[in-house]
């Protein structure tokens, strides 16, 4: 079995396994100890201590044949202050987000808000629509239930109790192509890999579209079944509960999973009296039919009888009237959400968002053209990149670090960067929503509460993109894209580099660099697992239930 993308221990195919808790993640990753090194009179970019400290850092074993594209420059003059293979083309993993996130608060702008609505064309007679219903999605990833609620209550407040047609989901928005380029199969079933349509359903705040949280507690004694709930309570997902509770202090090996092509979960293995609640977040087969379920539910809540089955991905006709509206956040809160938590399917929506809004074409190829229009105009040599999707799930992505750079460099002067900056989580920050992915890194050192960066893990692949202050007030932008190593982690490598500048002084050329921890505890701690034998990263906040 090949290592594959951005996930915790695969199970059997078509199951998914219940989340190992981590170890304590709050540990620094670097030693104590410090190592000074000044550059000595007339010295140039290629040897400043900077670059022995750097150097240093990454002859780490654990990169013993990988490949290392990693820039250092002036964020506000530009200078390359250290530069290692910053040409080579490497997978970037969820730093792909990055472009991606930049694209869409200049192409769509940070006012952008998404719109899903209710309308009809037919006759309305005194309490009953004498023809179809129709839901329109238009591309919002946030969607609660208890959005479709409160649309639902409007049709009800419209006076209407009956609908004599079908409910017709609209997705035509978008393409119908669900699944990006060169997907991990294995991960079908996984939120973090869920189908794309402009018409989904998120199960909480965390705002995972396309998927359910299915949470399976022991049954009240043994032989029992486990009880099994589903999030956001539907019937479009069916449970097969075949597992078995067994007497306390018994081995807990319960499971939940879905199989390829259809939305029955599996609850299979046992789990003993007094065990904790197996939960998994699981992504839906087909998310248009997933909403419009939800909907016909919220509306027969609300006393709205539909009369004939339900249609998927037909258009509304021309003229149909608005019955209610709902509208998501504005993409300047949206992109916390996406960034902070590294959102898989929020950087495919607004790839797909951008392709429609600039070439009327709600595909990833119009949305990726657009993508890297905007970087051209950042200064990006997109002759030297391939972007593949928005979020970096695809191993086809290419990007070194000097575009990276080029591109964080760039986008300073844009009128949306301070609250795009404010996406990108801050070290050692413990509230969830403001430090992300990067929440127990880097502690204790110069780099807590002052390197922002986006972090990106696929199996081989790591990176860390942002920015950070040294010891100066001098802030610098930075890239480290790492890849093609055998261990299972390599971030205490990049925190290492990162705490180097925050220690330092680069314009004086006075560098207390730290070197990476030999015991790798917080490596360990933030991505165990192995992929058949094979070690494996994986974002920190895709270990649902656990957290960063």
């Amino acid at each position: 079995m090949t290592a594959s993308e951005n996930r915790p221990t695969p199970p059997p195919p078509g199951r998914t396994r219940r989340r190992v808790r981590p170890l304590a993640a709050a540990a620094v990753c670097v030693l104590a100890t410090a190592l000074t090194w000044s550059s000595p009179a007339g010295a140039g970019p290629s040897d400043t201590g900077l670059k022995k400290a750097v150097d240093t850092i990454l002859a780490d074993s654990r990169l013993t044949g990988g490949a290392v594209s990693v820039v250092i420059a002036d964020a506000t003059t530009g200078e390359r202050l250290y530069q290692r293979g910053g040409g080579d083309r490497l997978m970037p993993a969820s730093n792909t987000k990055i472009p991606t996130s930049a694209a869409a608060m200049a192409l769509l702008g940070p006012d952008h808000r998404f719109t899903t609505e209710v309308l009809t064309p037919a006759r309305k007679d005194g309490a009953t629509l004498r023809g179809d219903l129709y839901l329109r999605g238009g591309g919002d990833p946030t969607t609660l239930a208890k959005d479709y609620d409160r649309l639902a209550a409007d049709v009800a407040a419209a006076g209407i109790t009956r609908v004599t047609g079908r409910l017709v989901a609209d997705d035509t928005r978008f393409d119908r192509e669900r699944l990006g380029r060169s997907w991990a199969a294995d991960d079908e079933a996984a939120y973090y890999s869920a189908q794309i349509s402009p018409l989904t359903v998120a199960p909480d705040t965390d705002y995972d579209s396309g998927t359910v949280v299915v949470e399976a507690v022991p049954g009240a004694r043994p032989g029992d079944r486990p009880q099994v709930t589903i999030t956001p309570k539907t019937s479009y997902v069916r449970v097969a509960n075949q597992g078995t509770t067994i007497a306390q202090g018994g081995t807990d090996t319960l499971s939940i999973g879905r199989d390829h092509g259809g939305n029955t979960v599996t609850i299979s293995g046992s789990i003993p009296i007094g065990a904790s609640a197996t939960k998994e977040w699981i992504a839906v087969w087909e998310p248009t039919g997933y909403a419009a379920a939800v909907f016909r539910d919220a509306l027969k809540r609300h006393g709205v009888r539909v009369d004939e089955a339900t249609r998927l991905g037909r258009a509304t006709p021309a003229g149909a009237r608005v019955l209610a509206t709902h509208r998501s956040m504005p993409l300047r809160e949206l992109v916390l959400p996406f960034m902070k938590l590294s959102n898989n399917m929020h950087a495919e929506t607004l790839t797909k968002a951008i392709g429609r809004k600039q070439a009327d074409s709600g595909t990833w190829g119009a949305g990726l053209s657009a993508i890297g229009g905007y970087l051209r105009s950042e200064g990006v040599d997109t002759t030297t990149l391939r972007q593949a999707d928005g979020s970096g799930l695809s191993r086809m992505n290419l990007i070194s670090a000097e575009q990276l750079t080029r591109l964080l460099l760039g986008v300073r002067d844009a009128d949306w960067y301070r609250e795009w900056h404010a996406s990108l989580p801050v070290a050692c920050a413990a509230d969830r929503a403001v430090g992300g992915t990067l929440r127990t890194r880097m502690c204790n050192t110069p780099a807590a509460l002052n390197a922002r960066a986006k972090t990106g893990s696929l199996t081989g692949a790591s990176a860390l993109s942002g920015y950070v202050k040294d010891a100066a007030g001098r802030e610098l932008a930075f890239s480290i894209v790492l890849n093609h190593y055998l261990a299972s982690s390599v971030k205490s490598v990049e925190d290492a580099i990162v705490v180097t500048l925050a220690r330092s002084d680069t314009a004086a050329g006075t560098i207390r660099s730290v070197t990476p921890s030999p015991s790798r505890t917080a490596d360990t701690a933030a991505h165990q697992g192995t992929d058949g034998g094979i070690p494996h990263d994986g974002e920190c906040s895709w270990r649902k239930p656990d957290f960063c």
